[in-house]
């Protein structure tokens, strides 16, 4: 384990990440070959594959964000860039999606450089197209979210750095995807369809995991920062979203990021250990606990409204999520605006 320990920052890391590794691997790649195949079922279950391939990859960008996955923070750098180019985020900088995610944790909010939902008031034809379309379950403002990642480099000098990268990407994917379309136009239509499906589990794992105020000052030092806030409101503003609790390994198809309190805890501490940390630490209080169902409930019920919704901090949510607990949009980790 000597040798190990050089490379994973835990000892006992290697077992779970070699098999979650391997299983994204091959929901990737066999993801693919499943949807440029002639079988209507095997391109139904391609797209599923490739849709998961995808969650599990950008959870352990976060794993990386965090340093939890590699001894050396280089290695995590590494292996989170070439993580975005599966989840189809390439086009942003790995470093700015790391010290986004940071700040959440430091500053205990949602931290971005411009907030969409007073930009999008001014343009309402805009607006209602979102609305429309999150009506119909397509996840328009995430795609927006990740679209702007491309087009604020040309726009807004803060990101002029990052536009070489973003037209070599581009470029690097048109000939990937015209590649594959030669195979089979089927992925022209499929592989949208599987990225609206990641982008959708994204989603609903991130909207109900706080109620905490969103604040502009990403583009600025910590000492920007609106107000501060301690551990305690960091505490009662963070919620749990479990898959479920009867059964914990359902929890295992988002890289168990449901336990969220615990990992506001304990940060540094890696995925596979999250669930025996949050019985220790928790034990029976289900405070911060919320039900899958009320949270599909809600989902479903505010899909439209919670385009420009923002939940105050301090929500009682308790009584009844489905109904009380709107959630936030476009908090992703993977769009670094």
């Amino acid at each position: 384990m000597k040798k190990a320990t050089r490379l994973l920052r835990f000892e006992d890391a290697w077992l779970p990440n070699l098999a979650a590794w391997t299983y994204m691997l091959s929901a990737y790649v066999g993801g693919f070959a499943a949807i440029l195949a002639d079988s209507l079922w095997l391109n139904a279950a391609g797209v599923l594959l490739l849709a998961h391939g995808m969650v599990i990859a950008a959870y352990f960008i976060h794993e990386c964000a965090h340093d939890s996955l590699f001894r050396l923070p280089i290695n995590n750098h590494r292996f989170g860039e070439a993580l975005l180019w599966i989840c189809g985020a390439s086009y942003s900088d790995y470093e700015a999606i790391r010290l986004k995610h940071v700040r959440h944790h430091l500053d205990r909010a949602d931290v971005v450089s411009f907030d969409f939902r007073t930009r999008l008031l001014h343009y309402p034809k805009l607006l209602k197209t979102i609305q429309v379309l999150e009506w119909f379950y397509i996840p328009a403002l995430e795609i927006m979210m990740h679209a702007l990642v491309v087009v604020l480099p040309f726009v807004k000098e803060s990101r002029r750095y990052l536009r070489r990268r973003v037209v070599t990407v581009l470029l690097l994917r048109i000939a990937f995807f015209g590649a594959l379309a030669s195979i089979s136009l089927k992925v022209l239509l499929l592989y949208p369809l599987a990225y609206m499906i990641f982008l959708t589990v994204m989603r609903f794992m991130d909207v109900h995991q706080h109620t905490y105020d969103v604040h502009e000052t990403l583009d600025f030092s910590r000492e920007a920062q609106v107000k501060q806030y301690d551990r305690a409101f960091e505490s009662r503003n963070t919620y749990s979203n479990l898959i479920s609790e009867k059964y914990p390994w359902l929890n295992l198809l988002v890289l168990n990021f449901a336990y969220h309190n615990v990992h506001h805890d304990q940060q540094i501490q890696p995925w596979y250990r999250l669930p025996g940390l949050h019985a220790k630490l928790y034990g029976e209080d289900r405070t911060q606990v919320l039900m899958f169902s009320d949270l599909a409930r809600s989902y479903h019920r505010y899909r439209v409204a919670r385009v420009l919704n923002g939940d105050p901090a301090d929500l009682d949510v308790k009584h009844d999520a489905g109904r009380t607990f709107i959630g936030v949009d476009g908090v992703s980790f993977l769009t670094a605006h």
